[in-house]
């Protein structure tokens, strides 16, 4: 079966996300639905085998509700039918293979037709304009390229919005802060943390951080905070934006933040569907609760993904500045890194909200648990800025230690290295 999917539309994709009525888009989100699930179902074999198991097909799916009849997909099932058995179209057909490190097992493997492609561009694109980027600009990408989906995807979404991409991929940070000077870039797109290190080159180099021609940062690929978010824009003289993605889903472009409210991603409704379900039963949990992130792509050809699993946490909000695509609140955490301690639950970012509410502390730092007798104890050792002395920091930690009364931070102890 060949998927019916938009032909090349301008780079918003077929849709304005800034005047869709809601109720097209919903129309518009179940025939696509719809057709993904057939899609899935006559080409991909673990696909047919689970929704078979379920006793649901793809007749079933009669209102977007149906969808909580259709089984998860989890990154097991990408393993388990690794390397090419989630490709929906023949190898002949797919143009570009990306893959995970595969640090914790087999790496996940996905694929993407011409029109994939296409329609990835356009999302990125559509996602540098809401972030305030426009043709003609100066694009400094800092994400990796290979493998990792996120230097190609943004590269081709800069080329996409008409603006001129610097592809200059992850590392060589002296170099980064060199070319930042020589080159002029109006925008720059990379991790939040590694912004930070580029920060610390400029400096290093005798160059003040807020003098650069930088205006806009959009960033991701990890979870940030709107402390650090505050830390980038106070050192750099910037607005910085959150983009969102993940590569079982697409890569980055899934959902990106408008510069004009800063208030969270803005998911691109008509080709994702998500959900926010309860992580340890399934069960869907209303908007505005946090829940874990759950997607159904709506116009992939080579790799579909029905109710993907991608463990983020956040909640799902009414849109803002695009009304009728709804918001998520940027990442907490995951379900697999939620740390309990004493029986709190407790997610890096937290402790991240602290380090960075402390002037002058770095948001560089490691956590130590262990147990102490009966009790579970954790230790926060973060980096020594390069600029104070040790003495100065040992004051400022200790000043981190007893910022928060919450129960959640009441078990840990910092310390500097």
């Amino acid at each position: 079966m060949t998927m019916t999917v938009p032909s090349r539309p301008d780079f918003l994709a077929s849709v304005d996300p800034t005047g869709i009525p809601l109720e097209r888009l919903r129309a518009l989100q179940l025939e696509r639905l719809q057709g993904t699930v057939r899609h899935a179902y006559e080409n991909v074999a673990l696909y047919r085998r689970k929704f078979d198991e379920a006793g649901v097909g793809p007749d079933d799916i009669r209102s977007l509700d149906d969808i909580r009849l259709l089984p998860f997909t989890t990154k097991a099932d990408l393993r388990e039918t690794y390397p090419f058995g989630m490709f929906a179209v023949p190898m002949s057909d797919v143009r570009r293979i990306h893959a995970s490190s595969g640090t914790t097992g087999r790496p996940t493997v996905v694929g993407y037709t011409a029109g994939d492609l296409d329609r990835w561009a356009d999302l990125v694109a559509r996602s540098l304009s809401a972030a305030g980027i426009r043709a003609g600009d100066r694009v400094h990408n800092a994400y990796g390229y290979g493998l990792f989906t996120g230097g190609l995807g943004a590269h081709a979404g800069i080329e996409r919005l008409g603006a001129t991409v610097i592809p200059m991929s992850g590392g060589q940070t002296a170099r980064q802060a060199q070319l930042i000077q020589d080159f002029e870039p109006d925008a720059i797109l990379c991790t939040p943390s590694y912004l930070l290190t580029i920060a610390d080159a400029l400096e290093a180099a005798g160059v003040d951080p807020r003098s650069t021609s930088l205006r806009v940062a959009v960033l991701g690929a990890e979870p940030w905070t709107n402390e650090m978010r505050r830390e980038i824009e106070r050192r750099l003289d910037l607005v910085a934006v959150d983009i969102y993605g993940l590569s079982e889903v697409m890569g980055p472009g899934v959902a990106s933040e408008s510069a004009l409210t800063k208030d969270g991603p803005h998911i691109w409704e008509d080709h994702f569907l998500p959900e926010t379900i309860d992580g340890e039963t399934g069960e869907p949990v209303a908007d505005g609760e946090l829940g874990e992130l759950v997607f159904t792509s709506l116009t992939k050809e080579a790799f579909p993904v029905i109710r993907y699993r991608t463990r983020d946490l956040t909640r799902l909000q009414p849109g803002t500045a695009f009304p009728a695509m709804r918001r998520i609140e940027k990442i907490t955490g995951r379900n697999d890194d939620m740390i309990i301690l004493r029986g709190v639950n407790l997610f890096p970012t937290q402790i991240e909200e602290i380090v960075l509410g402390i002037e002058k502390l770095t948001p560089h730092f490691v956590l130590e648990l262990r147990r102490e007798g009966r009790m579970d104890a954790m230790t926060v050792r973060i980096e020594r800025h390069p600029a104070l002395e040790r003495e100065v920091c040992e004051e400022r930690a200790a000043r981190a230690s007893s910022v928060s009364s919450r129960p959640a931070m009441r078990s840990r102890r910092l310390s500097k290295t």
